[in-house]
């Protein structure tokens, strides 16, 4: 089925019923439902048909998921950026995807326009307000493209090299993870979803928000987040269930409102991205409401393995079971699997999962090996098929749910002929749940200062990736083998 089918359908049946909530104004099926036609005719007008990439620079709004309906509907593909990057590294990605568009919303018109010259890009479209301009065009007469293994979101993960690869997710895979979804949140078309992550993610967009439409639901959209503003839209709106991630949930607790805001409405939050501390899962339902855990990665839509609220009581710290259709096995280093306690690598597999990485299939082959995909993390699973996440990627630092890559900062900082090793790890911290850090070791003879070698990331890289320190030391620890031990400076840096 085409993901804009389901708009139609829904619009047919209920066509008055809100859809969508965001800023004070109701959208119904009956406008989302128009609203895709009539943006899928404007596409179609620009030239944007089957297999054509419509890139997106913009925060949440309604009109981003009228861009991913109308493009599902021409069979075009959607390339989110993430508005938090920098101008260096949205080019990269645009001329990886060559999109012949790139819609964005009015606070970033001038980026948009700067990148779509430097990165070759056809065009750029307004969408943003109503969306009145954009819109204004002759409802779409052809024939709705085929969905299925269609692919319709690029989204783009950092690799460990540095190199962002782009991971294609296809119609099928999206209306899959939607049916894990309603399995995993009991989701029903009665359900009130309160969406605040960013929808460029596939957390923000695919753990709840689309599989909510797909069931009828309603959303509240949240432009951006905002501890006060969503405290106080979970009192006045009173939502079902909403999704966020640790950084969001310190965040909301350290807030002046939270002790008095009423959470009754919520049946459930839903939490994931890294490892999530028992204690915050603890002061969470100190108040009553029930934390699910849901893991998975952009390359599996993202649910993979999941909590229902059952599992929760049951097991605290476990991140769940396979998803409805999906399947996980743990396995040694060569491939092997491991009885319940083994400690591996999480394998998983199932409909939801992408078909690949953008013209890479040297990448694709490796991830994708044997119709698995190797996650790289390690866990294990206990007698009753609950799975643990024991450490995530061992170079990985996620920072207020967003991954930063080790390379990307230390190919900056091995820049300056300087220095002869550098090195990113996380360093734990309240608010972000991690923050980077890097290591460098100077050339002999050579001193140089952390003032200076933080300016180097000045405007190349999103200011979340930048490391909040540069330690100068005399040698980096390392195996027999030479490979730096990571887990070594992170152990420094939590001992002070």
């Amino acid at each position: 089925m085409n993901l804009a089918a389901c708009v139609a359908r829904r619009a047919a049946a209920a066509p008055a019923r809100v859809a969508l909530h965001f800023e004070g104004v109701d959208y119904d099926w009956a406008w989302l439902s128009e609203a895709t036609r009539r943006l899928a005719g404007r596409l179609a007008g620009l030239g944007i048909g089957r297999g054509d990439r419509v890139a997106h620079l913009g925060a949440n709004h309604p009109l981003f998921l009228v861009l991913l309906f109308a493009c599902a509907r021409r069979g075009a593909i959607v390339a989110p950026l993430n508005w938090r990057l920098a101008p260096p590294e949205h080019r990269v990605m645009l001329r990886d995807a060559e999109p012949g568009l790139l819609v964005h919303d009015a606070a970033f018109a001038a980026a948009a326009e700067a990148l779509a010259r430097e990165a070759g890009v056809g065009g750029t479209l307004l969408l943003d307000g109503d969306g009145t301009e954009a819109l204004d065009s002759a409802p779409d007469a052809e024939a709705m493209a085929e969905g299925g293994t269609a692919p319709i979101l690029l989204v783009y993960t950092s690799g460990t090299t540095g190199r962002p690869k782009g991971a294609v997710l296809t119609q099928r895979a999206l209306l899959w993870n939607a049916v894990n979804s309603r399995a995993m949140h009991d989701l029903t078309s009665a359900d009130h979803v309160l969406t605040t992550l960013p929808m460029f993610h596939v957390g923000g967009l695919n753990i709840q928000t689309v599989p909510a439409l797909y069931a009828g639901a309603r959303v509240t959209l949240h432009r951006r987040f905002d501890p006060g503003a969503t405290l106080k839209a979970i009192a006045g709106r009173r939502p079902s269930l909403a999704v966020f991630v640790p950084a969001q949930l310190q965040a909301m607790i350290a807030h002046p409102l939270w002790p008095a805001t009423d959470l009754s409405s919520l049946r459930t939050i839903a939490t994931g991205s890294q490892i999530v501390p028992i204690p915050l899962i603890a002061a969470i339902e100190a108040r009553g409401v029930k934390v699910i855990q849901v893991y998975g990665a952009t390359e599996t839509a993202p649910i993979a393995l999941c909590q229902n609220i059952h599992d929760a009581e049951a097991a605290t710290g476990s991140c769940g079971r396979p998803a409805r259709h999906s399947a996980a096995r743990i396995v040694d280093e060569e491939g092997c699997e491991l009885p319940p306690g083994g400690r591996g690598e999480i394998l998983v597999r199932g409909p939801n999962l992408m078909q690949g990485y953008w013209r890479d299939p040297a990448a694709s082959a490796a991830a994708l090996k044997g119709g698995w995909f190797h996650t790289g993390d390690i866990g294990h699973r206990d007698a009753e098929g609950r799975y643990y996440v024991d450490e995530r990627k061992s170079d990985v630092i996620i920072s207020g749910g967003e991954n930063i890559y080790p390379a990307e900062i230390e190919a900056i900082l091995l820049e300056d002929a300087r220095l002869a090793e550098a090195a990113a790890v996380a360093r734990p911290d309240p608010r972000w749940g991690e923050v980077p850090v890097a290591f460098v070791v100077p050339r002999a003879g050579v001193q140089v200062e952390e003032a200076e070698l933080l300016a180097r990331f000045a405007g190349r890289l999103a200011r979340f990736k930048i490391p909040r320190a540069v330690i100068v030391a005399d040698a980096l620890p390392k195996s027999a083998l030479g490979k730096v031990l990571r887990h070594e400076l992170r152990r420094r840096l939590c001992e002070g």
